[in-house]
């Protein structure tokens, strides 16, 4: 089987590092994205190479939609200098940031910023990156398990996510003719450091959680990557245009 390629954005800590691992695992190559820590990228990326597969690692601020073309271009240098292609085969949107805003305290700063980072960045790196994508790839976003029960203080994450399920029906239905799947992933609760670590830092919270899951527990990192190495499977090739939350069975 010819080796494939996976881009993961936001992959140089929690979830997505958890993704980079699995996907490595699975015999993939791996490109991913960090914002501000590129000490932490370049040890995902020796981590990687450790298991024998290449990597790298790129810069990209998804809240700066300016930057876009700049890291388009990069990726494809990337691609051609690293693995001598000049396409991939996993896209996963997982870049994004967390807070805590009760409703009458969202500013328009606030708004505009996730929007950027959390739709308006997520649809239009589809848009320029889906010629590249080789036929029977995959496009996976990150939504949350509060687009279905509510969490006081996300009505702006769970708004902009909420998009992103909407998005990835439609895109499901324009990439299909070329056999590329897409689907959202929603993850419940997972103890990471997201959102400042807001479960781990708060054992009452994460207690509440864990009791109102049927499995007991709230997720970790590797709960989710599991599930996108699963999907990116070949196996999996039937599953499209599907939200599938991961949350271990939260608020049934």
């Amino acid at each position: 089987m010819a080796e494939k390629i996976a881009l993961i954005t936001g992959g140089s800590r929690g979830l997505g590092k958890s993704m980079a691992f699995y996907l490595a695992d699975s015999g993939n190559d791996i490109v991913i994205t960090y914002n501000s820590n590129k000490e932490s990228a370049e040890e995902v990326v020796k981590d990687i190479e450790s298991k024998g597969r290449k990597a790298f690692a790129l810069q990209y601020n998804s809240s700066d939609f300016g930057t876009l073309d700049n890291f388009v271009q990069q990726f494809k240098d990337a691609l051609q200098k690293k693995f001598n292609v000049s396409s991939f085969d996993f896209l996963i949107n997982n870049a994004g940031i967390g807070a805590t805003i009760p409703f009458e305290k969202v500013t328009e700063a606030d708004f505009d910023n996730f929007m950027n980072i959390h739709f308006k960045s997520v649809y239009f790196l589809c848009q320029k990156l889906l010629p590249l994508i080789n036929n029977n790839g995959r496009i996976i976003n990150i939504s949350t398990g509060t687009t279905r029960f509510v969490n006081p203080g996300y009505s702006m994450y769970a708004t902009m996510k909420g998009a992103i399920e909407v998005f990835t029906r439609y895109l499901a239905k324009e990439a299909g003719a070329r056999g590329i799947t897409v689907n959202v992933v929603a993850p419940g609760p997972i103890e990471t450091d997201f959102n400042n670590a807001a479960i781990r830092n708060n054992p009452e919270r994460k207690k509440i959680m864990a009791s109102n899951t049927a499995l007991g527990r709230v997720g970790e990192a590797d709960d989710i990557g599991k599930v996108i190495a699963l999907i990116c499977d070949e196996k999996s090739e039937w599953i499209n245009g599907q939200r599938i939350e991961a949350s271990g069975g939260i608020n049934l």
